[in-house]
């Protein structure tokens, strides 16, 4: 199958989450496409691919422009074809009934916001990139950190993302989007 995987980063998890996913289908023995969504054709044609993976991580409550206006510009491709899409937030680390609701909340708006249905959908956990951020915004992820109860070290990066259910949300993605008898749901 080809798989094109868009997606858009602010500090670089996200890109290594997408690089992540192209890495699991080629080691599947599918064909991916990576495609950082600042940087898509406007032209590119969804139609020439199996299945769409779309990754963009939250910021203050919203993705990437870049990847809502990818999402925005297809929805009918998406809608008409297989999808999901990686949702990538520090919120998704903990088990916060709030954040979670948050979490939902935003991935309405997504939707709402581009017209994509996204049925299938995989919240990862970020990480605090302390080794990309200036002095203000390390201040401000380093008092996050401490509201949350986490212990962090301001001079490195600490990942949350859970790498194995990355791995098993692509598996049965792929699966669901394979044709034949052997397809998923």
């Amino acid at each position: 199958m080809r798989i094109l995987v868009v997606y858009a980063t602010t500090e670089g998890q996200t890109r290594k989450i997408a690089e992540r996913i192209a890495a699991r289908i080629s080691a599947s023995g599918h064909v991916p496409t990576l495609v950082d969504a600042t940087g898509a054709e406007p032209d590119l044609d969804l139609a020439a691919f199996d299945l769409a993976i779309l990754a963009g991580s939250l910021h203050e409550g919203r993705y990437q422009a870049a990847l809502v206006d990818f999402a925005r510009r297809h929805a009918s491709a998406l809608n008409g074809c297989a999808s999901a899409f990686v949702s990538v937030s520090l919120s998704a680390a903990g088990d916060d009934p709030g954040d979670w609701a948050g979490l939902a909340r935003c991935v309405e708006t997504f939707r709402s916001e581009t017209g994509w249905s996204v049925a299938r959908l995989h919240h990862a956990a970020g990480a605090f990139r302390f080794t990309r951020y200036d002095f203000l915004k390390s201040w401000a992820m380093r008092f996050i950190a401490y509201r949350r109860g986490e212990s962090v070290d301001p001079h490195a990066d600490t990942e949350y993302t859970d790498w194995d259910a990355l791995d098993a949300f692509v598996d049965e993605t792929v699966a669901a989007a394979r044709p034949g008898p052997d397809a998923g749901p």
